[in-house]
């Protein structure tokens, strides 16, 4: 299970900045205008091997001085709960301030591991200046300037040293494993508590640590899966924060730990930008999704039309992956649960789906001969032959062209959508690669 590491501290000293740098991508947007990230960051980092997962906390804070503190404190609170490590910014150039000894204060009442960052340190003579950063009781600032990268690598070094070692549990990998998300007050408890019923001797739970998943043994029915239980379910929030900020910390645990999601979203309300935030996690795990429209039985009009409207709206939000199951139920009425947990199955049984070489190319050549990917620059592009890859964690098939570089995206998804047409697919995530022959 890949740690969390959340990146916080006041507005504008570089969190961004050090994300884009860390992650290797450039999509937290980055300005010199206080307050730029609103929406949450999260990405991947990769340093000797090892992987773990940032998050930019950013400041969702609106211009007003007391807001503004507060909110950073919320912000603070929030990462020392979710995270592993914290990496806690300062600014070299502004020096010690007032909000930075506020979160300092927090995070060393929190005990968690923090390493402190001294930003835009571009020159020898400023490392001197770093030295007053000792006052915050948090050890030794690690000097770096995040715009260039320097330092960088020797704070990635102390990261894999203060990070806690990875919890390995005793699972059995057989076993699929069903993460409930979704963001506050959409009903993950009450479809928890409809899985598991009264009869609590069909449940055994794996226990982990405040910050982990918990693992929770469902075998009746005929049904024999581990629900991945979040840190929401299992404790009550002791803060008032930003819900949107705090439901994606919360479902990227959930979401890493597990095989298939059920991403459950409010009949009442529609689809709304935090459970978009939600499926984006998924997508970026490669992770099979079930969409659960919950609290049904308090929509009036329940016909064909108004179901079709509502599936078609929820497929264009999430488009160009469109290929998973929508089911209408209520967790209070119990409404179609059993539904949900047959088709999370037959969606992680899909996720094993491998198709022979010589089955792969009796269907799909015919399909590519007659319709061939349009030539480019007078050049014709044959694909001669494809195989699916053995032990990989979603269904990945590689395509052999002799000019792969000029296949589009178009085209590739088209080959996606022809393998999903002859194969069971539905609700699994699938790669296709283009290779030289």
């Amino acid at each position: 299970m890949a740690n969390l590491v959340a990146i916080v501290g006041r507005p504008n000293v570089g969190k961004s900045t050090l994300f884009n740098r860390l992650t290797q991508s450039r999509k937290a947007i980055v300005s010199d205008t206080a307050g730029t990230t609103r929406d949450r960051q999260y990405g991947k980092c990769l340093w000797n091997g090892k992987v773990f997962s940032v998050v930019d906390t950013g400041g969702w804070v609106v211009n007003s001085d007391d807001v503004f503190e507060d909110a950073i404190r919320k912000q603070v609170v929030v990462a020392t709960e979710e995270a592993d490590l914290v990496l806690f910014m300062v600014d070299i150039t502004t020096g010690l301030t007032d909000l930075d000894q506020d979160v300092a204060k927090i995070l060393r009442r929190s005990g968690l591991p923090v390493i402190l960052v001294a930003n835009k340190v571009d020159n020898s003579a400023e490392y001197y200046t770093a030295a007053d950063f000792y006052r915050l009781g948090l050890g030794e600032p690690q000097c770096v300037s995040a715009i260039s990268g320097s330092g960088t690598g020797d704070l990635l070094d102390m990261v894999l040293e203060k990070l806690p070692a990875e919890n390995k549990e005793e699972l059995e990998l057989d076993i699929p494993r069903f993460a409930v998300v979704g963001r506050p007050n959409v009903g993950k408890s009450s479809l928890i508590n409809s899985f598991i019923g009264e009869d609590r001797n069909i449940v055994t739970e794996i226990a982990g640590t405040t910050r982990d998943s918990i693992y929770t043994r469902y075998d009746k029915f005929g049904f024999d899966f581990y629900l991945v239980d979040t840190a929401g379910i299992r404790r009550k929030n002791k803060v008032t924060e930003d819900l949107e900020f705090y439901s994606v910390m919360r479902s990227i645990r959930s979401i890493e730990n597990s095989d298939v999601c059920i991403l459950m979203i409010d009949a009442t309300r529609g689809i709304e930008g935090q459970d978009m935030n939600i499926f984006q996690l998924v997508q970026k795990n490669n992770k099979s999704l079930v969409v659960v429209v919950n609290k049904w039985d308090l929509v009036e009009d329940k016909d064909q039309k108004v179901i079709k409207t509502f599936e078609n709206a929820i497929r264009e939000r999430m488009a160009p992956f469109v290929d998973f199951p929508i089911i209408f139920a209520s967790a209070t009425t119990k409404q179609r649960i059993f539904k949900v947990l047959e088709t999370a199955k037959e969606v992680y049984t899909n996720r094993k789906t491998h198709v022979g070489t010589s089955k792969l190319n009796e269907v799909m050549l015919p399909i590519i001969e007659a319709t061939p990917p349009p030539s480019i620059k007078g050049k014709y592009i044959k694909i001669k032959y494809c195989n699916q890859l053995p032990n990989t964690q979603i269904p990945s098939f590689v395509f052999y062209a002799n000019l792969p570089q000029y296949v589009k995206e178009q085209y590739r998804r088209f080959l996606e959508n022809k393998i999903r047409e002859n194969w069971p697919m539905h609700g699994c995530p699938i790669n296709v690669f283009i290779r030289q022959k």
